[in-house]
């Protein structure tokens, strides 16, 4: 099939394909003999694997890493754990952080509703959030 078809049945554009072949995350098709780019089922397949690797969390160069090891030594299932360990540890500590933030965005509200705005001075911008 050509890149347009491709990139139509894999939900993505000509460009990322290109993209992605650059990167060698999805092998040079072969070409017809006008130079088109011909690309078989397995192009599909890899493609969509890499949408699923992106929708976890992983970046390109790790689904490059779990591509390359799964050509080099065969199926990668352990390095995807640890790739998807090291990810929802990553997203505990962000949830973590955002918790945290949440609160201190409550605690300035809270304190928007106890300050009289004409108590705000005119060296401050705005007295709900301290200087500093």
């Amino acid at each position: 099939m050509r890149i347009g078809e491709l990139a139509e049945r894999a939900g993505t554009t000509t460009k990322a394909l290109r993209f992605y072949e650059q990167s060698r995350l999805l092998p040079a098709p072969q070409r017809t003999r006008s130079g088109y780019r011909d690309y078989d089922e397995s192009a599909l397949d890899r493609l969509r694997f890499i949408k699923g690797a992106q929708a976890a969390g992983l970046t390109l160069a790790e689904v490059a890493e779990v591509i390359a090891a799964r050509e080099h030594t065969g199926p990668p299932c352990g390095h995807v754990a640890a790739l998807l360990d090291a990810r929802a540890a990553d997203l505990d500590a962000r949830i973590a952080e955002l918790n945290l933030l949440r609160e201190e965005v409550q605690r300035l509200r809270d304190r928007a509703t106890t300050l009289d705005p004409a108590a705000c001075g005119a060296d401050a911008v705005c007295h709900v959030i301290p200087a500093g």
